[in-house]
């Protein structure tokens, strides 16, 4: 199957949206939050179908799962994009050159925005949002896991911009196939950057194919350090936090590095996490100390492999350490580079720790949940990038542009 027209199309609505006001952007989001909730019912069935498919105990069910909260949540976010001022066409530099040139830096489009993702329909909605509201046509490429969910969800914004007389090639959903993802992967001259949502694999597999610009995001082997001098009940409230608030997310902790001072501790850093049954894979020290302070039947030894691994389950990690520059080598060794913490009353070890850890969010004394576009006041997410070419972190409207110089002559022209 050709899906040559499906890449036209959407370049020739690059064109189109180029032509709307912020207002009228604003009024079609406005309009797809509300139609969102209006039809909650209906993405409610349709996403029903999708999960009726999936092993509840399938790690992505909870991100494929939509809910009234999750809906109103989603809602939430696409107005809050409205709110915020628009990115484009801002002046970033401007000078004149000693021949009569004048030289204007502004902001634009990165243009045609393609993203491949997994079971996760919110997805679909935050892509829209963002790309609609910088002037950018997204074409998505979903999983056959979520399709339900993003057809009805494509159906709800074809209809909005439809209704106020833009085109819906602006918004284009790919079918589920996997020859749908070679297409774009291979679409050189019609999408400008391509984005993958979703697990390690699938990341490895779009940045090794892919003949059109990667951007990476998505992956998170997240660590939280407990140093000397933290405050145990902070600690315990972070890590319960950061592990358990929705496990299936790449912000959500995976392993839990103890100064070997605070060993005596550690249970009632841990202990928490037992109410909801998370598996600590302990190392030899951790495991000697949480042996019959924690449930048996979940705690486990731990082996090299769960070092390094993004769970996305009630699972994690434990390794004690002698020192926090042990515990900033074995981030060094092991992460991501998505989301790292420590908790700590010592001014000295948090300055060392943001200044020597390589990611795109550091935190000290808080948890790395936070890690979120809307969190960020961002209004919403298109993805975290964990690369450090052109955007790093949550990737929103600012991260969505490019630029271009525009310069304007009185008849000047070069000499030879």
């Amino acid at each position: 199957m050709s899906y040559i027209h499906y890449f036209e199309e959407a370049v020739a609505a690059g064109r189109d949206i180029t032509k709307l006001t912020d207002a009228q952007i604003n009024k079609v989001l406005l309009e797809v939050a509300e139609a969102a909730i209006i039809q909650t019912d209906r993405l409610l069935a349709e996403n029903q179908k999708d999960l009726d498919r999936m092993d509840a105990a399938d790690p992505k069910y909870d991100r494929l799962k939509l809910t009234d909260d999750r809906i109103k949540g989603i809602a939430a976010d696409i107005i809050s994009v409205t709110k915020l001022d628009s990115p484009l066409d801002k002046v970033l530099d401007q000078k004149g050159l000693d021949n009569g040139l004048q030289l204007t830096k502004v902001s634009v489009p990165l243009g045609v925005i393609g993203v491949i993702y997994e079971a996760r329909p919110n997805v679909t909605f935050d892509v829209f949002a963002l790309c609609f509201k910088t002037g950018n046509v997204a074409v998505l490429k979903g999983g056959s896991d979520a399709d339900f969910s993003n057809r009805a969800i494509i159906k709800i914004i074809h209809d909005v911009l439809q209704q106020n007389g833009i085109s819906s090639n602006v918004a284009t959903l790919l079918p589920p196939e996997r020859d749908a993802t070679h297409a774009l992967l291979n679409a050189v001259g019609y999408i400008d950057v391509l984005i993958p949502r979703g697990s390690q694999g699938l990341i490895n597999y779009v940045r090794d194919n892919s003949k059109v610009p990667v951007i990476e995001t998505g992956a998170g082997i997240v660590h939280t350090y407990v140093d000397e001098t933290a405050d145990v009940q902070k600690a315990a409230d972070i890590i319960f936090n950061a592990k358990t608030r929705r496990v299936s997310v790449c912000n959500a902790l995976d392993c839990l590095l103890v100064h070997s001072s605070r060993l005596g501790d550690l249970s009632a850093i841990a202990n928490p996490l037992a109410l909801k049954n998370v598996i600590v894979y302990a190392d030899e020290a951790s495991y000697s100390e949480l042996n019959s302070k924690y449930p048996a039947e979940l705690l486990k030894k731990a082996l090299p492999e769960h070092f390094g691994t993004e769970f996305l389950d009630y699972k994690m990690a434990v390794k004690i350490v002698n020192s926090l520059d042990e515990a900033i080598d074995h981030i060094a060794r092991y992460s991501s580079k998505h989301s790292e913490a420590i908790v700590t009353e010592d001014d000295a070890n948090a300055t060392t720790f943001l200044k020597q850890v390589d990611a795109a969010a550091v935190y000290v004394n808080a948890s790395t949940a936070f890690t979120d576009g809307a969190q960020f006041g961002l209004g919403a997410e298109i993805g975290i990038s964990t690369q450090k070419l052109h955007a790093r972190g949550p990737m929103a409207l600012q991260e969505l542009t490019s630029y271009k110089w525009l310069i304007k002559g009185t008849g000047q022209v070069r000499n030879a």
